[in-house]
């Protein structure tokens, strides 16, 4: 069984994490979406609500997907979950030169994991978490960039804040 591993904060799952998703799911027999339990970055949504957002989003794919969340090293998390290939979305330039260092490393603690980079559909590109939370705060609207569930959830968190 191929397993897949598509790491990342998504805090909020996008829509462009979710077109990464919807294509990885044809390349594995298996997808786990790992949820970095990343504080450092100040996320909006807490670990736990970002696996039950992600968990209530890849339910309209037809496919093996597991979300769990992880807090040890990548590749570490990848061996535990006996996964073959880690998958990376990129957006732009900028995404393919941390992307291309971080493969770089990776390979080095383990050669037996592939990375896979899929590119994003250029519908959305544009998108990043960072974005739809600061458009979000600043009474924008982000219903093209996020599922109504969850900019119902973003909205809810921001006007809280």
């Amino acid at each position: 069984m191929r397993i897949g591993l598509y790491p990342g904060t998504f805090d909020p799952v996008t829509n462009g994490h979710l077109d990464i998703i919807g294509r990885a799911v044809k390349l594995v027999d298996r997808l786990v979406i790992g949820v970095a339990q990343n504080d450092d970055k100040g996320p909006l949504f807490s670990t736990a609500e970002r696996v039950e957002m992600l968990k209530s989003e890849v339910a309209r794919f037809n496919a093996d997907i597991e979300v769990r969340p992880f807090s040890s090293l990548l590749m570490h998390f990848a061996e535990e979950l006996d996964a073959s290939v880690i998958v990376r979305g990129l957006r732009a330039v900028a995404d393919f030169e941390y992307e291309f260092q971080m493969t770089a490393m990776n390979q080095r603690l383990n050669s037996d994991i592939e990375t896979v980079f899929l590119m994003a559909d250029p519908r959305h590109q544009a998108i990043a978490s960072r974005l739809v939370k600061e458009i979000a705060r600043l009474d924008g609207r982000i219903d093209s960039f996020v599922s109504p569930a969850v900019a119902a959830s973003v909205l809810a968190k921001v006007q809280k804040v």
